[in-house]
């Protein structure tokens, strides 16, 4: 097969894969979403000697255009009664890429924002704010109308003060309402 042919078997393959795509409705899941769950960072993901944290993240994601739309989270960690463990919170905003099929969606995102520390008592004092990012993505099942259950994983970090050394991860998952 000559290159011009290759060329336009491809072109013309590319044309109509886009084509379907844009076609279909629910191919790009034109829809928007609030989340509230469950997360858990990987140990000393903010800081050395730390461990990892348990918390809640919440998230909007407003659809803008197909596949593309804008979100917005928000997690706070540290819960317990120990003054020594840190309270993280983190604020992150970005695009997130989402495809979809048969209430299915699929979604990668790339966040930033800041992050603050703080805790009260301890061998290691905490206090203080930094630049934070998150780059992931997740899975939403749909498990009744309007609402979906979301896997996510994303790699957190906040460059200035995370150790080289930590782990720098976030799962969570909860529950989806869609709108």
């Amino acid at each position: 097969m000559s290159i011009p042919r290759r060329f336009a078997s491809c072109f013309i393959s590319a044309v109509f894969l886009a084509a379907c795509l844009f076609a279909a409705p629910a191919a790009h899941a034109a829809s928007n979403d609030v989340f509230f769950g469950y997360s858990r960072t990987g140990n000393d993901t903010f800081y050395p000697n730390v461990g990892g944290l348990n918390g809640w993240d919440a998230a909007l994601h407003i659809h803008t255009a197909p596949f593309l739309g804008i979100e917005a989270d928000v997690s706070r960690y540290g819960m317990g009664a120990s003054a020594t463990v840190p309270r993280t919170t983190s604020v992150l905003v970005g695009p997130r890429f989402t495809v979809g099929a048969a209430g299915v969606r699929i979604f990668v995102h790339g966040l930033i924002g800041g992050e603050h520390s703080a805790n009260s008592d301890g061998g290691v004092h905490i206090s203080g704010g930094s630049f934070a990012y998150a780059l992931g993505g997740g899975l939403d099942v749909p498990i009744v109308p309007f609402f979906a259950w979301r896997v996510e994983g994303d790699r957190i970090s906040a460059p200035a003060v995370s150790p080289n050394n930590g782990t720098p991860a976030r799962f969570t998952t909860g529950l989806v309402f869609r709108f």
